[in-house]
């Protein structure tokens, strides 16, 4: 059993990267992918701990990608990519958007009559990554709002009143940018596109005419039916199905490395699977 979707303290979970192996090694599990935002930062520590506590440790991302109106979010999960490609400094490009916005975050805030400051939400994030994440946890800690959840609903979802827009990367560009660094790609949680049935197979499609290699359907907040019409969805494709789940620690309440909410169970053939695909680009 595997997880290929994780994240640690590097982006906006609230484990380290060690951390989060040691729990992979608990369950047990075979491989883990540490996934963090546009970032490669976590792979070193999570590598070290890998050997320590024999867990294979893949190498990984996810990148937020532009999409046409209408369509609701797209993120990309990376797998393999090498750390001299051309992703790597894209990613850094990133990840000084990042800073920028979350400046502004605050300051909408601040706007609305919120006593916020930016060194708060730094010392909620440590050494890692800025993200809404880390605003939310401040926001509950000063009883602003009763939880993640809420902080995201009030203030930080997309149409409330302190969401920023972020810099994205076109979803085709970060597919070559993938390749190009000797990587495999696959769609995370492709219920957040919020597209229905033909429309979303028209949309996976373009992606795969771009190379997109696999399809999360084995997700952790995905019932067992809907697991099973994303697994058609990416069989019909040509896709790996692929799957994790999206662990963030304590700000998603829980959930678990490798299991999810209990009943999850991502097989270790999707790891083999996509591994055979790299180098096809």
């Amino acid at each position: 059993m595997i997880d290929l979707h994780t994240h640690s303290r590097v982006s906006d979970g609230t484990d380290t990267p060690r951390e989060l192996v040691a729990l992979a090694a608990r369950v047990p599990l075979t491989a883990l992918a540490v996934t963090d935002h546009d970032t490669l930062d976590h792979v070193a520590e999570a590598t070290e701990a890998g050997v320590e506590y024999g867990v294979r440790v893949v190498p990984a991302c996810e990148l937020s990608c532009a999409v046409p109106p209408g369509v609701g979010a797209m993120h990309l999960l990376v797998y393999f990519p090498d750390a001299d490609g051309p992703l790597e400094p894209r990613l850094r490009e990133l990840q000084d958007a990042r800073v920028a916005r979350n400046e502004q975050i605050v300051d909408r805030l601040r706007e609305a009559g919120i006593d916020i400051s930016l060194d708060e939400v730094l010392d909620e994030a440590g050494t890692g990554a800025v993200g809404r994440p880390h605003v939310a946890a401040v926001l509950m800690r000063k009883g602003q709002v009763g939880s993640i959840d809420e902080a995201f609903e009030r203030w930080l979802a997309k149409g409330r009143p302190a969401y920023v827009e972020r810099a994205r990367l076109a979803a085709e560009e970060a597919i070559d940018l993938a390749h190009r660094s000797g990587a495999v790609t696959s769609l995370a949680h492709p219920g957040s596109l919020q597209l229905e049935d033909e429309a979303l197979s028209q949309f996976v499609g373009r992606l795969t005419t771009a190379g997109l290699d696999g399809l999360e359907c084995e997700y952790a907040r995905y019932s067992p039916e809907e697991r099973a019409m994303y697994r058609a969805l990416a069989r019909r494709h040509g896709l790996v199905p692929t799957g994790g789940s999206d662990y963030h620690g304590r700000y998603k309440p829980g959930l678990a490395v490798g299991t999810g909410y209990g009943d999850l169970a991502v097989p270790d053939d999707a790891l083999v699977e996509l591994e055979a695909r790299r180098g096809r680009a």
